[in-house]
């Protein structure tokens, strides 16, 4: 295969993943610290964790991944905090759970290269006291970014900020990742020739044994097991987002974390005598994505990008799947996690997550893949003959960012490699709107809420939007399929049928389209 022209590297520019740390805040709005307080607080611990806190000293880059606040450029108050004596360079990606990995990626290329010599990583969301501030009155001022800051935007931007929904998808409401999610998931259920009720088992097994996990993770935000009857069961605390997925199968975002890693060079770790023990080696990594919107995609349970650009990362690593010791694949739904562990070639029976995933684990937003890479690391550390795959996810299933990392340093250097040709070339869907035609039902998604839903109760997002909650499935968006094979979106209103879908299968049923509405025929 071949690699990247950066790869050739002197044994001393090795980078290694020194120094971790994960911050959970249970406290009052009131006294509750801020996202950037978390981080600040988060990268001291990292600092620690290596125990050789002047490694801040030597810090070249400070990469922050962006989240659901207003910082225009969180790490000059980070480096001001910490107290550096030079400013390093200043980097925050764009939204997206893909990032954290990515820039993991991009670090490790840096260090191998000579660009950088210790680069930190930060990141935090506060989405618990997000939801709970109104109801309490309190106002954060972390949140609108501040006007007239003269202060510099960050030197570099990471990531693709490109809007991953179609306009037809958008014109039929359909603009949530659960929506998006539950599509995926559906088509897998059909996919797989299963019934609602054996699917829904199922998806329910899988999700209780990712809460098995989180009660062994000391970071994990929900210890408590959770049964799978518990997370398939309906119920005031388990309410349906859509027909497939009640709250507890949904990334958990309702929650204050934070986190820190610390990369460098295997000379700098050295020169600073940072115990050989805490080393993690990242081995390899890629980055790629799935073609950009779903609505292009040849269909809706797979994904080249993971199957091409994960396989690829293991290859690099010279491992296969068997032979992994450790794994966390990206789990803001249970749809995603099936996909990769489809592309990748693992069995859903064994341990996919290190955490507990974003639900039981706690899903911080984009930041979410530093806790998973952080408590990989602890894992690994003291166990040279282990290795570990971390999958990252942004978007619709749409951007994807891979890492393998060692216990021992590997016989060759941090490998990465560009696979988007790969991906491109892959099958491709055309899309069409508001057709007039009679088409199959490709996947679909059942909602509860919104217009003309009977709300039981409302309440307030972390992104401040008003939500109704309701028992009553109000709309289904269908994926359709024409009989020339290109792909229409419609939306279904008929109460009988949207009852009916939630427990039987339709995909694969005819339907009449006219004027972006459709009706079972």
């Amino acid at each position: 295969m071949s690699l990247d022209p950066t790869h050739a590297t002197t044994p001393d520019r090795t980078p290694v993943l020194v120094g971790l740390s994960q911050i959970l805040q249970r406290a009052d709005p009131g006294e509750a610290r801020s996202p950037l307080q978390l981080m600040i607080d988060a990268v001291r611990s990292a600092a620690n964790d290596t125990q050789a806190p002047k490694i801040l000293e030597r810090a070249s880059a400070i990469r922050v991944v962006k989240g659901i606040w207003g910082y225009k450029n969180p790490v000059l108050d980070i480096a001001q905090a910490l107290e550096l004596g030079s400013l390093p360079e200043t980097g925050v990606s764009v939204l997206g759970g893909n990032h954290v990995q990515m820039l993991v990626n991009e670090s490790c290329l840096d260090i191998q290269q000579g660009r950088h010599d210790v680069v930190i990583l930060t990141g935090a969301e506060c989405g618990r006291t997000m939801g709970k501030a109104p109801k309490q009155g309190i106002e954060l001022d972390w949140l609108e970014e501040v006007e007239n800051d003269p202060r510099p935007l960050p030197d570099v931007t990471y990531g693709d900020a490109r809007w991953t929904r179609h306009e037809a998808e958008m014109a039929k409401g359909l603009e949530r990742p659960a929506q998006y999610y539950s599509l995926f998931e559906v088509a897998l259920r059909h996919q797989a020739g299963l019934s609602v009720e054996e699917h829904d088992r199922r998806v329910a097994e899988l999700w209780a044994r990712f809460s098995q996990v989180a009660t062994d993770n000391p970071n994990a935000w929900i210890r408590r097991e959770v049964t799978a009857d518990e997370i398939r069961t309906r119920s005031e605390s388990n309410r349906p987002i859509t027909q497939v997925y009640p709250k507890l199968m949904n990334a958990n975002m309702r929650v204050d974390m934070g986190a820190a890693l610390i990369l460098c060079s295997l000379a700098t770790a050295r020169s600073l005598m940072i115990p050989e023990d805490a080393y993690v080696f990242p081995v390899s990594g890629t980055d790629a994505y799935d073609h950009y919107y779903v609505s292009e995609r040849s269909d809706l349970h797979s994904s080249p990008a993971i199957r091409i650009a994960g396989g690829r990362a293991l290859e690099l690593a010279d491992l296969d799947a068997s032979q992994l010791d450790h794994v966390d694949l990206y789990s803001c739904f249970p749809s995603a996690v099936k996909v990769a562990a489809n592309e990748l070639g693992l069995e859903t029976s064994r341990p996919l997550t290190v955490t507990g995933g974003l639900t039981f684990g706690g899903g911080p937003l984009n930041n979410y893949v530093m806790h998973s890479i952080a408590r990989t690391a602890e894992l690994l550390r003291g166990h040279p003959e282990q290795r570990a795959l971390v999958t990252a996810n942004g978007g619709m299933l749409t951007k994807h960012s891979f890492g393998v990392y060692s216990g021992s340093r590997p016989e060759h250097a941090f490998r990465h490699q560009n696979v988007q040709d790969e991906i491109d070339a892959t099958p491709r869907c055309e899309v069409v709107t508001d057709v007039t035609s009679n088409a199959t039902i490709e996947s679909y998604v059942v909602v509860y809420g919104g217009t003309g839903a009977r709300p039981s109760r409302s309440y307030t997002s972390i992104y401040g939007k008003a939500q109704e909650i309701s028992d009553v499935p109000s709309l289904a968006h269908l994926a359709c399929r024409l009989d020339d094979g290109r792909r229409t979106w419609a939306n279904l209103e008929d109460q009988d049928v949207l009852e009916a879908m939630c427990v039987e299968e339709f995909c694969g049923a005819k339907v009449r389209l006219s004027g972006g509405n459709a009706k079972v025929v």
